[in-house]
């Protein structure tokens, strides 16, 4: 079966910056766990126990704002529940309300000997009210292990570095040294606080040092390199620097303002100037490497904690509204995609990722309305068009949508490898608005773009078969796709099809029937096995195959054909697949 089970295909623009990998111990959040019971209402009521289950009905759903409302709610009945105050505070800080967090966490703090989180989260409030000392303080609390291990030294660098004392800040540091896996972070923050004592040359050290111990080079570091060269007057190893990050990224638009600056000739800012920036940058850090190791949990609430205190913090906006997309939380997604400022040069990006948002949640006509008005806004750019493209087709609109991917295709000027996609895209909605010699050219350039590329194989054969040309090819295409993908009842559907336009209808009911079992519900796949148990003479079973492909509601070009042959059997009637 051609492309049912292809996702709308997006190009986006990630927004985290990879950091040395680091490990939490101690406090877990428990914000995804099996509720203890079905919970109908969100409304808060007057039973706590009522509240309590809502609010963990919610908590499963990731719907973090009424789980905090709720829980809270239920706090009141049971203001001494050690485990229900923990899970209201937890879930405030997925939700973002710091501040009530920061009144939680005091108690929490004052009735559990080791709660990381907990003091966590009050150093972080006394930082953004603030109160340095304060910071300090509970800081000194924290054990030199675990968790705390590596947020001790990091946090109390920046807090000597806000209290003017920033000689000795990086021997504050130096215990994130010689922990395994922490030596990018302690290079970066190294430097970070460097520059912020205008030690240019132990700066660049540090910064090299953190290029030399990373994977590949990461964007904070990039930043951070660029950034000292620019202000220390070495703008060509700058520019350097910038043109080899966008070379071997050449999707991110994150230094584009980095090199309008320079053509400019305007020196930057420091990338964390003071201690509230610093430690914004840290969390920052830690919620990205958390985001890589799919601690999405741990990874949000790192980000909401870092918004807290620089509310600008685009790169942490895009970070925490993607962790809310992957929650499939939409809504909530949208509402964080949309504090970007327009000024930012990610703000393009985060409207583009509201318009797939708003798709996921089936308000399509909005997300076409948005991505027409990017394509205006930025011509020069291909993702908005393709995005338009795969949203006017998985709506129907196939001239149009073939429209959006040509000038896609423009706009790339040379495709290559990446770009298959689009091809194959455009090629379905060639073929789907009647225009088949095009279509068949896209499909195979993408084959020779990808020659393994599993959906183009299935889609080409399938659409051969459906013709009748071509089959020895079309079936050996199809077995490919199926070696590659052996769970994919579309292409084993396809497989089968074939078999039964070879007239190998033993062989075509073995695929169908395994077809059915991998898509149950698929009118047409259930139509197919149908027509394969006709022609093997178990007449009683196709038809029951019929009349369960029209109770899973057809396309409406084949309820017709379906409904004669539950009359007349296959007969004169010819069974043709009429996808959509």
């Amino acid at each position: 079966m051609r492309g049912r089970s292809l996702k709308t295909v997006i190009l986006t623009i990630s927004a985290a910056a990879l950091v040395g990998a680091c490990t939490t111990e101690g406090e877990a959040p428990v914000l995804n766990t099996a509720s203890a019971a079905q919970a109908g209402q969100m409304s808060v009521g007057a039973s706590g126990a009522g509240n309590y289950l809502a609010g963990r009905h919610a908590q499963k759903k990731r719907d973090f704002s009424n789980a905090a409302r709720l829980l809270e709610k239920a706090l009141e009945h049971g203001p001494k529940d050690a485990q229900l105050l923990r899970r209201a505070f937890l879930t405030k800080l997925a939700d973002g309300d710091i501040a009530s967090a920061a009144g939680m966490a005091q108690t929490i703090a004052k009735e559990q000997k080791t709660a990381p989180i907990a003091k966590l989260v009050l150093v972080v409030d006394a930082i953004e009210k603030g109160d340095l000392a304060g910071a300090e303080a509970t800081l000194q609390t924290f054990p030199d292990r675990g968790f705390s291990g590596f947020m001790k030294p990091l946090l109390r660098a920046w807090v000597i570095v806000g209290q003017g004392r920033g000689d000795e800040a990086i021997a504050a540091l130096e215990p994130l040294k010689k922990q395994s896996g922490l030596r990018v972070l302690y290079e970066l923050h190294a430097a970070l606080i460097s520059d912020v004592a205008e030690q240019t040359t132990a700066a660049e050290g540090h910064y090299k040092l953190a290029a030399d111990n990373a994977r590949r080079a990461t964007l904070r570091v990039v930043q951070g390199l660029g950034r000292h060269y620019e202000r220390a007057g070495a703008p060509d190893k700058a520019r350097s620097l910038y043109d080899t990050y966008v070379r071997e990224n050449p999707d991110s638009v994150v230094l584009n303002p980095a090199l309008d600056r320079m053509a400019n000739g305007v020196k930057p800012s420091l990338l964390a100037s003071n201690v509230v920036e610093g430690v914004s940058e840290a969390l920052f850090n830690i919620a990205s490497t958390m985001t890589r190791q799919n601690s999405a949990q741990l990874a949000l609430i790192y980000g909401r904690l870092s918004t807290y205190l620089r509310k600008d913090f685009d790169l942490v906006q895009m970070l925490v509204a993607g962790l809310l997309e992957s929650m499939d939380r939409g809504d909530d997604a949208i509402a964080t995609y949309r504090q970007i400022n327009p000024n930012s040069p990610l703000y393009y990006s985060a409207r583009l990722r509201i318009a797939g948002n708003l798709e996921a949640l089936d308000r399509d006509d909005e997300a076409i309305d948005l991505l027409r008005v990017l394509t205006t806004e930025d011509p020069t750019r291909p993702d908005p068009l393709v995005s338009l493209g795969d949203l006017l087709r998985s709506n129907k609109h196939f001239e149009e949508s073939v429209k959006a991917y040509d000038r896609a295709v423009e706009v790339l000027g040379e495709i290559d490898k990446r770009h298959w996609t689009i091809l194959y895209s455009r090629g379905i909605s060639l073929e789907r608005s009647r225009q088949w010699e095009l279509a068949e050219k896209d499909f195979q350039r993408a084959l020779e773009l990808n020659p393994e590329q599993p959906y183009v194989l299935n889609y080409l054969g399938y659409s051969w078969v459906d013709q009748g040309i071509n089959l020895d090819r079309a079936r050996k295409m199809i077995e490919r796709a199926v070696q590659l993908r052996p769970n994919d009842g579309y292409i084993v559907d396809s497989l089968g099809w074939v078999l039964y336009r070879l007239k190998d209808y033993k062989g075509a009911v073995e695929k169908l029937e395994r077809a059915v079992e991998l898509r149950p519900q698929d009118p047409t796949i259930n139509d197919h096995l149908g027509d394969a148990y006709w022609r093997v003479g178990r007449h009683n079973e196709a038809r029951f195959q019929w009349q369960r492909a029209l109770a899973l509601k057809p396309e409406a070009d084949q309820i017709s054909a379906i409904e004669g042959k539950l009359l007349r059997g296959l007969g004169d009637v010819v069974s043709r697949e009429k996808d959509s």
